[in-house]
């Protein structure tokens, strides 16, 4: 399955924004090239963004280096035990797809949101996520500690899946709530992550109402997959509380 592109009525903007484009003229946040339309990039520079292909972990996204004929696992995901189904991030790690993400994340330019966001949706295209597609499963953004929050005044997986979320058709839910603020997991090692994460995230209300059902299925949404262990723990939250299938989407596999 195929998405069409994100009409561009849904990200239309007022008359106001339009002027200050004409004040202040958008350019591409790769290479500078001047910009219309309040992108952020220009079409060489977005499609040169190595995409997700096969061969690929059908499991974390990681690509391999060589030729494999069918699905595979690769060595980490066979010794592990995921709460999700699987993974699909859009692209391979890149440092230009990367500095985007920082740069969204670190440097507040909340407006690159729409052009990771409309990435991440290619994340669809893969058949295996027409299961959610047809059963409008919502996208669920991984959260952020109110404290953090406040400080950085938005949460970059809620702002990518709300642009997900009018590319793709299916319903916003912030399903999930943070607990307690944890260490930062740049420099942690898988286990050390998982220890730091344990009991971190609960249902929210709307959550606790949505999984009262015991729905199908729930798209969690993420800017980066690293070693998978933010999301998996997310993900055994949403199974514990009754959702029965949960699928992640990335923009990037780290």
């Amino acid at each position: 399955m195929v998405l069409p592109a994100p009409p561009s009525d849904v990200f239309r903007r007022g008359g106001f924004s339009r002027l200050l484009d004409l004040i202040y003229p958008p350019s591409c946040a790769l290479c500078s090239e001047a910009l219309r339309d309040g992108r952020s990039l220009c079409s060489p520079c977005r499609e040169g963004l190595p995409r997700l292909a096969d061969p690929f972990c059908r499991v974390c996204g990681e690509g391999f280096d060589g030729q494999i004929d069918g699905a595979f696992e690769c060595p980490n995901c066979r010794d592990l035990s995921f709460a999700f189904e699987f993974a699909r991030p859009a692209l391979f790690y890149d440092e230009r797809t990367m500095g985007l993400i920082h740069r969204l994340k670190y440097s507040r330019e909340v407006h690159l949101a729409r052009e990771l966001g409309s990435l991440a949706a290619e994340a669809f295209e893969d058949p295996r996520l027409a299961e959610a597609m047809s059963g409008n499963w919502p996208l669920v953004p991984v959260p952020l500690h109110h404290s953090r929050f406040q400080h950085r005044h938005f949460n970059q997986s809620a702002e990518i899946a709300r642009v997900l979320a009018m590319a793709t058709g299916l319903p916003l839910l912030k399903a999930l709530k943070r607990t307690r603020r944890t260490e930062t997991q740049t420099r942690l090692s898988r286990a050390q992550r998982l220890a730091n994460l344990r009991g971190a995230f609960a249902m929210s209300g709307s959550g606790l109402k949505f999984s009262a059902a015991k729905p199908a299925g729930a798209v969690l949404v993420d800017d980066v997959f690293t070693t998978g262990s933010t999301v998996h723990e997310c993900a055994r939250v949403l199974r514990r509380a009754g959702v029965q299938k949960v699928i992640v989407v990335t923009v990037m596999r780290g």
